[in-house]
């Protein structure tokens, strides 16, 4: 794969990422109700006695979803799609 390819591959990922958090149900509002979100969650407080643990996955993409990547998170998921797309 060569590093133009490599370069889309990681912008494309790091503004994909938020898009699909949002679609399965992390919005910048909250966990949307009867969503793909609101099963995780719930499945992650039942697991976890009636609350979502923090730094759980839920907790992790529910901060995504309302405050977006940071640069150091966009970096890492960028540099991760490409890598991972390099071995194909």
């Amino acid at each position: 794969m060569d590093i133009i390819t490599m370069g889309v591959v990681a912008v494309g990922t790091v503004v994909a990422v938020p898009v699909i958090i949002s679609a399965v149900g992390f919005t910048t509002a909250g966990i949307a109700a009867g969503s793909l979100a609101a099963k995780a969650m719930a499945a992650s407080a039942v697991a976890n006695g009636g609350g979502v643990a923090a730094g759980s996955v839920v907790a992790v993409l529910q901060s995504v979803g309302a405050a977006g990547i940071g640069a150091a998170a966009s970096v890492v998921v960028g540099g991760a799609a490409a890598a991972i797309f390099a071995l194909f």
